[in-house]
């Protein structure tokens, strides 16, 4: 072997060395859909780790009610915005799915109309859904049963685990710190300024952040924009997840799914 041949060869056992977390594939399946050669998994929180509900009905309840309070009678139509409808919350609806500063402009629009000033209204927004937040509390809401189970059984395989939400990256790293998650999460992110989901940037930037390839990294999500965003990014696969039995909501999954465990290591 010449000096050069030996020396790729050391380049080539140093890189492998380094980066050996690079090469570990797994195959997923969930019911009769298998996914190949899968280095990383990508999660949305709300409605899919977290039970969070109960927080976002509460949230968009005193938030609306804050701002009828100063603009009398806009509190219903606001609440139908939101996507509440009584106890009920739409989980494909405003507050579920969109991100801080997409429900504080579709809500700053609602005040627009009776006449206030664009910049007014969208401090009246702002303002309140932040006092609504201090009210009610921001401590992140429960996991869904088994979630904790299916990211410690993914993270032992060897794949790159994610966080990609619709919330703040402050609400995203809360929510890991709170419920201990940093040993099988690896990426924290949320939508801040910049894109909001569906635009596949989001999810290019995330695998970038992992060391990984969109075409090896699946999306798990409750929305259709989570569907969407991974599609144009070229991922590897989409799992919709609706706890609630309503496959409308992630419309373009490979395959839905109604519990998180349902998501499997595959082992020949």
């Amino acid at each position: 072997m010449s000096a050069s041949q030996r020396a790729r060869k050391k380049r080539f056992n140093d890189f492998w060395s380094s980066d050996r977390e690079r090469f570990i594939l797994v195959t997923i399946q969930c019911r009769n859909v298998t996914f190949f050669n899968i280095e990383a998994v990508l999660f949305d929180k709300n409605g899919t780790l977290e039970d969070s509900d109960a927080y976002l009905r509460a949230l968009a309840q005193k938030g609306a009610r804050i701002i009828d309070a100063q603009i009398p009678g806009i509190g219903e139509p606001l609440l139908m915005a939101f996507g509440v409808n009584g106890d009920r919350l739409d989980p494909a609806g405003l507050i579920a799915v969109a991100s801080r500063r997409e429900t504080e402009v579709a809500a700053a629009a609602y005040i627009a109309e009776t006449g206030r000033g664009w910049f007014e209204s969208l401090t009246i927004s702002r303002q309140a859904l932040e006092e609504a937040e201090k009210y009610i509390g921001k401590t992140p809401s429960p996991l869904f049963v088994g979630s904790l189970e299916v990211l410690k059984s993914l993270s032992e395989a060897g794949l790159k685990l994610g966080i990609l939400s619709a919330a703040t990256t402050q609400e995203v790293r809360e929510f890991v710190q709170h419920h201990q998650l940093s040993d099988y999460i690896q990426l924290s992110v949320g939508v801040d300024e910049g894109p909001s989901k569906p635009d596949p940037v989001l999810f290019l930037q995330a695998c970038l952040a992992l060391g990984v390839e969109p075409s090896a990294t699946l999306m798990v999500g409750d929305s259709v924009g989570d569907m969407q965003m991974a599609r144009q990014a070229k991922a590897a696969g989409c799992i919709g997840i609706t706890w609630i039995g309503m496959p409308d909501n992630v419309r373009g999954a490979d395959v839905v799914i109604h519990q998180l465990d349902e998501i499997q290591v595959f082992n020949e």
